[in-house]
């Protein structure tokens, strides 16, 4: 028997009204916080960061493939797993069909992930992706920005949140073919890089 409040249609619509200032105040935070996520400052990438991708070689320079642009999605599969983060896969399924908007807009997105290439591309052409998908294994470039961790780490993390990680926790390192520990040693985010125009190729 549902305990759920019944009301006539007057009362919904003060309610609902009275619930629609808080709505609007909270996307106006959400706006503001927007804005100043756009204005932090930027870090100067010095490192010459190099990775594996379907040709050969390239630097992180020329992943932007001409464009002002890069968007990179730390996508969470480390050199233990078999396949993809299923959590990760359901955001690379929405990303594949942005790409030509993205490419309007001069800008470049892929997937970085510190596993080999070559694990990373028959996973990526079992799922019928498009978007582009380099591996990070022949440098630091995951460590350096704090997306992928040592195994030890790992384990610390683990030990550390004994009986406090989420059951989806195990549930996706399972799915993936890896461990509890190799999974909180990766991390899911966007990395948005810009570069200057006289430093774009030709």
């Amino acid at each position: 028997m549902t305990t759920h409040t019944i009301a006539t249609r007057e009362d919904w619509l003060a309610a609902r009204d009275e619930l629609l200032v808080r709505e609007k105040a909270h996307t106006r935070l959400g706006d503001e916080l927007a804005r100043e996520r756009r204005e932090l400052p930027w870090v100067r990438v010095d490192k010459e960061y190099r990775f594996d991708t379907v040709d050969g070689p390239k630097t992180l320079a020329e992943l932007f493939e001409g464009r002002s642009q890069l968007l990179i999605y730390h996508f969470m599969f480390g050199p233990s797993y078999e396949v993809g983060d299923p959590v990760n896969s359901s955001i690379a399924d929405a990303v594949d069909g942005v790409l030509p908007h993205l490419h309007a807009r001069d800008a470049t997105m892929l997937l970085v992930s510190h596993a080999p290439l070559d694990r990373l591309q028959r996973f990526k052409e079992q799922m019928g992706w498009s978007v582009p998908w380099v591996s990070s294994a022949p440098s630091d470039f995951n460590f350096d920005l704090g997306f992928s961790h040592t195994a030890e780490q790992g384990r610390k993390a683990v030990a550390q949140m004994a009986g406090a990680l989420p059951p989806i926790v195990e549930s996706n390192a399972r799915e993936s073919g890896t461990d509890i520990a190799a999974t909180t040693s990766t991390r899911r985010g966007l990395m948005y890089s810009g570069q200057p125009r006289s430093e774009r190729e030709p």
